[in-house]
């Protein structure tokens, strides 16, 4: 376990975390970030200021060597890091709008899905990985490698993720207890509309289907993909002026990330980007143009 403070480049507190990186016993699953403190403005006048903790479940240095971690495993925690981000970096001095607090839950996961887009890059990514014994950096040919299995079958995992959208959605837009709602028939027209090769008879996932029943998602399963619109699309302003470019830092920090939950997602993204999402980006993120 080890405690970060964050500081502006002025040298002004912002905030801290916890960092507690590695697996062990009787530990949660997963990786996840988790509010401490908020920030907000206490009735004396002052500033409590943001404290988060981020937790992951990485395997340990083991045998005197450094710990080694899979690309998938960085995704990770970069995501958390976004979440984390939105949380300690706001400027907002309500508790009820500060942070990630009051943030719509369609634009929730907007910063953490952006900052996965630097595990994508090879200036990105030579910031954070080299062969740990001759510091050479990630070759060319296996980031293309990378970069071609994320993206393999992912219109079908498109057609996927619409579908589990549109089901969601029709089921709590149309749901009555008299006569109650054939919850098969509502995702067997779904299914007739969009996918290609539709699932056995006897396949009956709906009954499992927990991100709409005990987790939050209800009505609410399209975040996935909106979030990755507005990410893909506000990092293409990045791919636009330098994925380093500190000046669009600033931007996104002052425009996105300082806001926290104080405005419409939609108006602070149309002040970042100058228009609202498009979809282009996200399609070519995904291999699909």
């Amino acid at each position: 376990m080890r405690f970060f403070i964050i500081e502006d480049n002025q040298g002004a507190l912002l905030g801290g975390f916890y960092l507690d990186l590695y697996a062990r016993e009787n530990k949660r699953s997963g990786a996840w970030i988790a509010e401490c403190r908020v920030r907000r403005r206490r009735i004396n006048g002052s500033i409590q200021y943001p404290v988060a903790f981020l937790n992951c479940n990485l395997g340990r240095p083991v045998g005197g060597k450094p710990a080694l971690f899979t690309h998938q495993e960085i995704g990770s925690l970069f995501h958390e890091v976004g979440h984390g981000l939105h949380h300690l970096l706001t400027k907002t001095e309500i508790l009820a709008v500060s942070g990630i607090n009051g943030v719509p839950w369609d634009a929730i996961e907007f910063p953490s899905q952006f900052l996965e887009n630097w595990c994508w890059q090879k200036e990105g990514m030579a910031l954070f990985s080299a062969h740990y014994q001759t510091q050479e950096p990630l070759p060319d040919e296996l980031l293309s490698k990378l970069i071609e299995a994320r993206n393999f079958n992912s219109a079908m995992r498109m057609i996927n993720q619409l579908e589990f959208s549109l089901f969601d959605f029709r089921l709590h837009e149309h749901y009555q207890s008299t006569p109650p709602t054939n919850v098969q028939q509502v995702l067997d027209r779904v299914r007739s509309e969009l996918d290609v090769d539709i699932p056995p008879e006897a396949n009956r996932f709906q009954n499992s289907f927990e991100h709409i029943f005990g987790s939050g998602y209800a009505a609410g399963y399209y975040s996935y993909k909106w979030a990755g619109v507005m990410s893909s699309d506000a990092f293409s302003l990045f791919e636009e002026k330098g994925i380093l470019n500190s000046e669009v830092g600033a931007q996104f920090l002052h425009h996105i990330l300082e806001p926290g939950g104080s405005q419409e997602p939609m108006a602070l993204f149309t002040m970042l980007r100058s228009r609202k999402p498009k979809i282009d980006a996200f399609l070519r993120h995904n291999g699909i143009l």
